[in-house]
């Protein structure tokens, strides 16, 4: 599957357009996520088990829009992006959604 953040491929044309595509995901920090995010809060500096969690999260979103593509008869994803919110307040789950336009090209 062809992915990309631009409308097209270099070689290839678009010959089908068939919607919308998307991946979505929630994700909560682990208990010894929350735990050492915590003490971060406190003394400051990077959060890499939040990092950690986002990261995932965002890898399980993007394989999630990568089957929907599949489903729908596409082999390539167009004008990719990411957007994330908080879902539960005070950061106890993050909602991320991966989505682009699928289409089918060929090469030129």
């Amino acid at each position: 599957m062809m992915v990309t953040t631009t409308f097209d491929f270099d070689g290839y044309k678009i010959v089908e357009y068939k919607g919308l595509v998307r991946g979505i995901i929630v994700r909560a920090p682990t208990i010894a996520q929350g735990i050492v995010g915590g003490l971060k809060n406190i003394i400051g500096g990077r959060i890499g088990a939040y990092t950690e969690m986002c990261e995932q999260a965002r890898q399980q979103a993007y394989d999630s829009l990568l089957i929907h593509a599949q489903q729908m008869g596409a082999n390539a994803i167009v004008g990719v992006r990411y957007d994330a919110s908080e879902v539960v307040s005070k950061g106890s789950a993050t909602e991320v959604l991966c989505y682009g336009t699928a289409v089918v090209v060929t090469k030129i």
